[in-house]
């Protein structure tokens, strides 16, 4: 193999590995992408279910008042 033909297939597998490097950068940040939204959707979710909590709490003291309220009257 000549000096050229040497340095050609070196360029090849440089240009190979170069676009090999922008593809898994890509991937990369798609990646983190996804996460990100992934995470955003659970952090709402999460909302969802403490305020569901805290109204489902609320309903149980209010209920217990109530029954507490009825015993007293009986």
């Amino acid at each position: 193999m000549t000096d050229s033909e040497d340095i050609a297939s070196v360029a090849v597998q440089l240009a190979d590995l170069t676009y090999t490097v922008e593809e898994m950068g890509n991937r990369l940040v798609s990646f983190r992408l996804q996460a990100d939204t992934q995470q955003e959707r659970a952090d709402v979710q999460q909302e969802r279910i403490d305020l569901a909590a805290r109204e489902l709490a609320e309903v149980s003291e209010r209920l217990q008042a109530a029954a507490r309220a009825l015993r007293q009257s009986i």
